[in-house]
């Protein structure tokens, strides 16, 4: 091995050095935002909570979209509020919004729990301006102040799709003209990708614009394309419900189905699936639609046929049409995780209907997070 020359060694020294130098700057600019944060940290806690000119306040206005039916299947109406009793992880629960089908929702001058919302009396006064803090992103909140329902169509056109698939856009595109005006309707294709070919409208003629403009393409991406559906309607008040059309298994998702519907639960989003008989011939998929659409107080339908796949499409829109949506602030809980609901009818000459819901929710850990970043910043103190 040869001896190195000069400008080696000097070249060696050099990156030496700026190593060195790079290392003490480091060094120090830690210890100076150290001695920064420590002293702010000191600051911001106490004054967060000795702080009384602001006030704040968690509403949290839960929605349930109730079925009620009798031993055949029909639909009982006319039900009145005092008719139903909510429990919350064995909570009893009082109503602060009522509302039965397409009819304008009825308002209860009823306050949220004591201790936790002494000014919001009742769901419009939650949502005043003067309540900078509040948070409404938690367990589906919603105001159902508007009537009808927002209804996001989802396709499946993937390569399943092949031998049904003008059938199946004629059964689409006679459920969305069959929807009453007062609905507002999306339409969403998928295979391995998620296509928004029409926002949510009233709009029927560019809804079925976007049914008759799909084509059939790659594989099935079902439970990812649901959870970015369930995330587009997750922020919209009142009523929302996704109705899926599949002809066939999930083979390209990254996401667990279970995880789509635990969204939907929280965000009190409705799942509706229609597929075809070849998705009910895999069991692991027709087991997954059902559960998957129970659990959000939706069905699944299997179709054989088209007229099936027709009458599917109807009896979603006579069950959107006959639904009882009510909403309640839930009372004093510290349970953090999973909330269960549970809804009765009052009455012996109730008692023999049979009711179709969400059974729980849980709280959206993010929004938790985000409330608390705000606190901490409203408590710092001002530049001299």
């Amino acid at each position: 091995m040869g001896i190195p020359n000069e400008k080696v060694l000097q070249t060696q020294r050099m990156g030496e050095q700026i190593e060195m130098i790079r290392s003490n700057r480091v060094f120090t600019f830690l210890k100076v935002c150290s001695g920064l944060l420590l002293p702010l940290a000191a600051v911001t806690r106490p004054a967060a909570q000795n702080e009384t000119s602001r006030f704040r306040v968690n509403v949290v206005l839960v929605q349930l979209n109730v079925a009620v039916t009798d031993g055949k299947g029909n639909y009982i109406s006319g039900l009145r509020p005092e008719d139903f009793a909510i429990k919350e992880d064995n909570i009893q629960e009082k109503i602060a919004t009522f509302e039965e089908g397409n009819g304008l929702p009825r308002r209860f001058n009823e306050a949220a729990p004591s201790g936790e919302n002494d000014r919001a009396p009742n769901a419009v006064n939650a949502l005043e301006p003067d309540h900078p803090t509040l948070d409404h992103s938690l367990a589906g909140v919603t105001i159902p102040g508007l009537t009808g329902a927002n209804v996001f169509i989802l396709f499946d056109t993937s390569n399943y799709m092949y031998r049904s698939f003008v059938y199946a856009q004629d059964a689409i595109t006679d459920f969305v003209r069959s929807m009453p005006d007062v609905s507002k309707i999306a339409f969403y294709s998928y295979s391995r990708d998620l296509s928004r070919a029409a926002s949510l409208t009233a709009d029927r003629f560019r809804v079925v614009s976007g049914v008759r403009s799909t084509v059939a393409g790659d594989d099935a991406a079902l439970y990812n394309s649901l959870l970015l559906t369930v995330k587009d309607a997750a922020t919209l008040r009142g009523r929302k419900a996704i109705v899926v059309f599949s002809n066939g298994p999930d083979n390209a998702s990254s996401v667990p189905p279970e995880d789509v519907a635990e969204l939907a639960q929280s965000t009190g989003t409705i799942i509706y699936i229609v597929s075809t008989r070849e998705a009910e011939s895999e069991p692991i998929s027709s087991a997954t639609f059902e559960r998957m659409s129970k659990a959000t107080g939706g069905k699944a339908y299997f179709a054989r046929n088209w007229r099936e796949e027709k009458q599917a499409f109807s009896s979603i829109k006579d069950d959107l049409a006959h639904l009882y949506t009510l909403s309640y602030y839930p009372q004093a809980n510290p349970n953090r995780g999973w909330r269960s609901i549970k809804v009765q009818l009052v009455g012996k000459n109730l008692e023999k209907y049979r009711l179709r819901t969400r059974d729980g929710y849980s709280l959206l850990q993010q929004a938790e997070a985000t409330t608390e970043t705000e606190s901490e910043a409203e408590s710092d103190p001002e530049p001299k």
